[in-house]
């Protein structure tokens, strides 16, 4: 295409200027992309009415014109904000990562670094990661502000491995070492559980002269709390003190939930005293996880005393306060006070959440009221809570307990209707509550109630009735479900023949079992080190007839080196004494 004649540009630049443009020929203008850039190329010299005169385009406005408009307000440092903003709106319409559009955004000096603070803002992890590598193909040195938000969306989307190499890229490419983007590569470390990196982090800091501020000493000694390094986590506070850095309410909170997790609640409590004398005020995550501790501890009595007190410095205690104490009192069977609390909850107008609802679900099942149970669950329903699968498992679980085995299947029917797959224990209860009843056969029903409700079976629900009816010795029905299992095409796994050659030979059917085993062989299914400790945790009270299979597996080379390898281990921890050093 010809450009634009240089009179027509000049003339439509004088209009412009003078505000004498007609409408109509704005919607010219916006027709014809080659002379609107060439005419906003005319008025870089003039930021502000190019900008003006590009908002009162008529939309849509066409890309190259607005990537022009990017690039000449990035030439002048006043309208820097203007220019992130209308990056910003372009990069939510196109994909300005895509190898079409980058290129040409790469060439001004400012524009590589804010795209890609835009898209790790806009928690576009794998396009912010494209435009940082295309910044390095072409020697490209984004700013720190952009790579404190690049590495801060990488952690934020568990992409933790691929930060560790995006940050060493960094330092290969000169990036300006700040505290903020330490901090987000400490934020990184928090999310990996990497200790080592995060002291190698401080002790580069140390080094490079880059002070650690209250972001930097609460995120390692949240990350030692977590790996239950408190002493470590104490020393990172004494050294953040004699830097002159208070310790903050993230910085005892951190101490408080590592020692209530360690079970240490009394040390908690004292931290809680040192921590009003230091003039710091607790917080609801404070008492909440002191009320937590107490009660995983089984003081429910300091508890509600701590709720006491955190009511009586105005602070209202939420659900998630009151789930700790309900908790309690459901596993102490004291249902009374669980409905006075849960008055106290409707009195203060504190919505119940998904933990209150399963809670108590999961204590009514669990004694074997299922009208409770039931109740609870309509009214979560009520409410708008959805159900998860918490609550099926809950309910599955309560309704086998009580015999109730129909209300049981349809438990489950619900609940892959919900979206949520049954595991092997879930199964395992329908399993075992027909074969409580001598009513094993009735296993046999399941696939094809399953098929009837469009779910039909797959290969892990016909592995998990297999395996739980041979666990429970009825081989000739697993037998059975098989047959049907290999009549649907569906591929039978090592963990099913070796279910079933150790049900043989705990039934004394040792040539069926060796028939199944070098059906194993024939099919190259190998016991890896999974399924063993899969087969030891099954079969842990049948440890003889679970030695025999291991025996002529092993004479079929069934057994890979590596379970060799756990099966010895396990030998030299058995015969280890029980007084011997660790």
């Amino acid at each position: 295409m010809a450009p634009p004649p240089p009179a027509a540009v000049e003339a439509l630049c004088a209009a412009v200027i003078k505000s004498t443009i007609a409408h109509s020929h704005l919607h010219l203008l916006s027709a014809s992309p080659s002379l609107l850039e060439a005419l906003l190329h005319r008025l870089s010299p003039i930021p502000s009415t190019a900008l003006a005169f590009f908002r009162s385009l008529p939309p849509p406005h066409p890309l190259d014109a607005s990537l022009a408009v990017v690039r000449l307000l990035a030439s002048h440092p006043r309208y820097h904000d203007a220019g992130r903003s209308l990056l910003r709106d372009l990069s939510l319409r196109h994909p300005l990562s895509s190898p079409l559009l980058l290129p040409s955004l790469l060439a001004d000096p400012h524009i590589p670094s804010w795209l890609l603070l835009l898209l790790s803002q806009s928690a576009r992890p794998h396009d912010a990661i494209r435009v940082f590598y295309h910044m390095r193909a072409l020697s490209i040195v984004p700013d720190a502000h952009a790579c404190s938000a690049l590495l801060t969306t990488l952690a934020r989307s568990r992409m933790t491995a691929t930060a560790r190499k995006v940050f060493d890229e960094m330092a290969r490419a000169g990036v300006a070492m700040n505290t903020h983007v330490y901090n987000a590569m400490l934020h990184v470390c928090l999310k990996a559980g990497d200790t080592a990196l995060s002291e190698a982090l401080m002790t580069r800091m140390d080094v490079a002269g880059v002070p650690l501020d209250s972001f930097s000493f609460n995120t390692v000694i949240a990350l030692y709390c977590r790996k239950g390094m408190q002493y470590e986590a104490m020393c990172v506070r004494e050294r953040m003190e004699n830097e002159g850095i208070k310790a903050d309410v993230v910085t005892w909170n951190s101490l408080i939930h590592g020692l209530c997790k360690e079970g240490r609640v009394k040390e908690a409590a004292q931290l809680l005293r040192e921590m009003s004398t230091t003039g710091v005020v607790p917080d609801h995550v404070t008492y909440t996880t002191l009320v937590d501790g107490y009660c995983r501890a089984g003081d429910l009595g300091e508890a509600v005393k701590l709720r006491g007190e955190m009511e009586a410095r105005g602070m209202l205690p939420g659900v998630v306060t009151y789930n700790a104490i309900l908790r309690k009192l459901c596993e102490d069977g004291n249902m009374m006070e669980v409905n006075v609390l849960l008055n106290d909850m409707d009195d203060k107008k504190i919505q119940a959440d998904h933990v209150t609802c399963n809670t108590l679900i999961n204590a009514y099942c669990k004694r074997g009221n299922m009208i409770s149970a039931c109740k609870v669950k309509t009214r979560m329903m009520e409410s708008g809570l959805q159900l998860d699968h918490f609550t099926y498992k809950a309910l599955i679980h309560g309704f086998c307990n009580t015999k109730e085995l129909d209300q049981a299947k349809e438990a489950l029917f619900q609940m892959m209707g919900a979206g949520f797959s049954p595991n092997y224990r879930v199964l395992s209860w329908i399993v075992d509550g027909l074969c409580k009843k001598n009513n094993a056969d009735a296993v046999l029903v399941i696939p094809d109630e399953l098929t009837k409700r469009s779910f039909p079976p797959d290969k892990s629900v016909y592995r998990s009735l297999i395996r739980r009816l041979c666990r429970r010795g009825f081989v000739d029905v697993a037998e059975k479900v098989l047959d049907e299992m290999q009549g649907k095409g569906l591929e039978v796994d090592c963990l099913v023949y070796a279910s079933l050659a150790c049900a043989y030979l705990i039934a004394g059917k040792q040539v069926a079992a060796s028939d199944t085993l070098n059906e194993m062989v024939k099919k190259q299914l190998y016991i890896s080190p999974q399924i063993y400790n899969c087969m030891c945790t099954s079969y842990a009270d049948d440890k003889e007839c679970l030695n025999m299979l291991w025996v002529h597996a092993m004479e079929r080379g069934l057994i890979t080196k590596s379970v060799c390898k756990v099966m010895h281990q396990a030998r030299l921890k058995s015969s280890k004494p029980a007084d011997a050093p660790v």
